[in-house]
């Protein structure tokens, strides 16, 4: 049902008024969703249930936040990172619209393919702000993306402050190893090795956390999480880095 309803969406409706009036036309949709099993921590609306999507990811219907999303936003109110200037990477809608409009932090978001709604279109590997300028940086499902890896750690350590918290979040792979083939630079191929089109990698939790020791995060560890039903979390592993 929401994929189809999406998709005429996007072929009536030109994509720009959708997006800003996104929390409109899902209040209108949502409302076949009200409930009291859940509660999404982002809108704050309670849900009959979360939309199952094809990847396997749960929707909230109101606010359109995915379960990593939700987790991210209750991590940084729990840990009281919310605070100071936060760099945000490809930041979700969702996500978005609370962050920008928070005056008690300096919020800065970048996107630099322009895919997602963002101040700023930074180039992750050469990052366009002074040393120890950030407080908070959150880059999610980023790195995957970029050949320089290594070269984007060291900007992303660079550009946080001493004593900062850099949160990060990749797919991941079982073992030890990065599994990545310079070589593989066709959508097709990149799809059928790594798992998405524009993917040029698959970390392991070990890999990347060594990967980005060399790059200077001495402190931190990842942390796995596990489902929370009520609150439409699904497991997953994040890094928790200082500096």
């Amino acid at each position: 049902m929401y994929k189809t309803v999406k998709k005429t969406a996007l072929a009536l409706v030109p994509k720009g008024f959708l997006i800003k009036n996104e929390l409109f036309f899902r209040a209108l949709f949502a409302l076949r969703y009200k409930g009291k099993n859940h509660k999404c921590p982002i809108c704050d609306h309670s849900l009959k249930k979360f939309i199952p999507l094809d990847d396997g990811d749960i929707l909230c219907p109101f606010c359109g936040s995915r379960a990593r999303t939700r987790r991210l936003f209750s991590l940084l109110k729990e840990h009281d990172l919310l605070h100071g200037s936060v760099l945000h990477f490809s930041p979700s809608r969702s996500l978005y619209r609370i962050l920008s409009k928070d005056n008690s932090i300096n919020y800065v978001s970048t996107d630099f393919e322009d895919e997602f709604i963002a101040q700023y279109h930074y180039d992750i590997t050469k990052i366009d702000r002074p040393d120890n300028h950030f407080d908070v940086i959150i880059c999610y499902h980023i790195l995957e993306h970029i050949e320089e890896d290594q070269k984007a750690m060291q900007e992303l350590f660079r550009v946080l402050k001493p004593g900062g918290s850099c949160l990060i979040q990749t797919p991941f792979k079982e073992g030890n190893d990065i599994y990545e083939d310079a070589s593989i630079t066709t959508e097709e191929n990149r799809l059928k090795a790594f798992g998405q089109e524009d993917h040029v990698r698959i970390y392991s939790i070990a890999g990347l956390t060594e990967r980005l020791k060399k790059s200077g995060f001495t402190q931190g560890d990842a942390k796995t999480f596990e489902d929370d039903v009520h609150a439409g979390f699904q497991a997953e592993t994040i890094l928790f880095l200082k500096k």
